[in-house]
């Protein structure tokens, strides 16, 4: 075949996820994070060990959280990888939306095991198998004390923004019920509980206890279901606070607008509005590019004589405050006046005060006028659609010169016959009279003066 001698080797997907992984790698900061993945994993490790001998699954349970730590440790390498690469022409807007596409991807994964342990629990209702509290209570401080030292010591920006924003769960909820009571005789564990806990904090600390509470009706009463009891209060729990989570974040996938700024997008589209030299702000459309990341686009149309730059610049400065990432078009106003003549007109011309006024044009033999309605015939073929026989309508207006003189300024319409004529053939009454009707461009029609309604001549 052909040797493509400069052509660059294509790398499969392994290499260039190594290749990504090295360019993370090379950064100190995410050493920390690597070292807590290590440790991580061998927790895991034991804790599966640990909930096979025990056969808790509620132990089990909580061990799902420990693993969610590694979703969210990864997720934390995620937005490292996002913050070192740069917009490409594949990815214009950059490679933000991939942190939360990985946020989105952890929390449904923990509902999925919580799904998981719902199903398992329903299944140990019917046949309670006996529970061994040996390594129970070992497994549970354990995990407890690595998912509290994984939270609190990494600072994880995509999952620390999420649970700010997203809406409380119901666990939240109970919890500060409970700790405006407690801050009401205590006012100085204000700052722990109030306004709200961390969710994650707070699902390790409520996990932990129900372990604890299983460990002691067991040892004290040999009560096996409470086992199945707590698995499921910790599915449950689990599930409550991971919803909102993947809520908020799969609403930042489908590019749709936060509620919270929508006042405020308002306010500033508002005052573009009233800017010098803009006359229309339309086809706004702004949505979440990654969090706290607001992208948008908007078209201004603006007046002919306007300067494009200087209204883009003062649009853009307005929208910037709360729009990082905007897209402005401007468009000049391509409203344009309607030609009154296209033909050129005699001065002489535009004085109508001396000239006949317009008149109709010679009617179609299908549209002969009838003797005793003097209204035309009804054609045999419809007209074409939009196309009307109106006086005026389609036909171009013709003004013809007035070679006779205007006599007493009476207002007399002129044809062909003379002024003496006038009074003999009468006013315009149907069927008799001049070609023209009286102060009417319009052919033997019944003349508003002169004549009564039933076309008469006024005595």
């Amino acid at each position: 075949g052909t040797i493509h001698l400069f052509r660059k080797s294509q790398r499969s997907l392994v290499g260039k996820l190594t290749h990504e992984f090295r360019l993370v790698a090379a950064d100190r900061r995410s050493w920390k994070i690597l070292l807590f993945g290590a440790i991580n994993l061998i927790c895991i490790g034991f804790l599966l060990m640990w909930c096979s001998s025990t056969n808790s699954i509620a132990l089990t349970a909580y061990t799902y959280l420990t693993i969610f730590d590694l979703f969210s440790l990864v997720t934390c390498l995620i937005s490292y990888w996002v913050m070192m690469k740069k917009p490409s022409p594949v990815y214009s807007f950059g490679f933000e939306r991939f942190e939360v596409l990985a946020v989105f991807a952890s929390t449904v994964l923990a509902q999925l095991g919580a799904l998981f342990i719902l199903k398992e629990s329903a299944e140990r209702f019917l046949e309670q198998p006996e529970i061994h509290t040996g390594r129970l209570l070992v497994g549970t401080f354990v995990a407890l004390f690595f998912n509290l030292l994984t939270m609190l010591s990494i600072r994880n920006k995509p999952f620390a923004y999420v649970s700010e924003a997203a809406s409380t769960s119901w666990l939240q909820e109970h919890v500060a019920d409970l700790s405006r009571s407690i801050c009401g005789i205590i006012p100085g564990l204000s700052s722990i509980f109030l306004p709200r806990m961390n969710p994650f904090v707070l699902i390790d600390i409520a996990g932990a206890l129900a372990l604890c509470i299983t460990y002691m009706l067991i040892e004290i009463n040999n009560y096996f279901a409470v086992d199945t009891a707590s698995a499921i209060a910790i599915a449950l729990m689990t599930f409550g606070t991971m919803y909102p989570m993947s809520v908020y974040s799969g609403k930042v996938l489908l590019q749709t607008t936060p509620p919270h700024v929508i006042g405020q997008l308002d306010k500033l589209l508002r005052e573009v509005s009233t800017l010098d030299g803009v006359l229309e702000v339309r086809n706004e459309h702004f949505w979440t590019l990654g969090f706290g990341t607001l992208a948008g686009s908007v078209h201004v149309r603006i007046r002919r004589d306007a300067n494009e730059q200087m209204v883009l610049a003062h649009v853009t400065n307005r929208l910037y405050t709360l729009v990082s990432t905007l897209t402005v078009q401007i468009f000049k106003d391509d409203w344009v006046r309607p030609t009154l003549s296209s033909v050129p007109i005699a001065n002489n011309i535009l004085n109508l005060s001396d000239h006949h006024i317009i008149p109709m044009p010679p009617l179609k033999a299908g549209e002969n006028l009838n003797p005793v309605t003097s209204t035309p015939a009804k054609p045999s073929n419809p007209p074409p659609e939009f196309s009307f026989n109106t006086p005026g309508k389609n036909v171009s207006p013709v003004i013809l010169l007035n070679t006779q003189s205007r006599p007493y300024g009476l207002g007399f319409n002129h044809g062909s016959t003379p002024y003496s004529s006038v009074l003999n053939q009468g006013f315009g009454i149907p069927g008799m009279g001049a070609t023209q009707g009286f102060r009417t461009g319009f052919t033997n029609v019944p003349s508003r003066y002169g004549t009564n309604t039933r076309g008469d001549p006024r005595p």
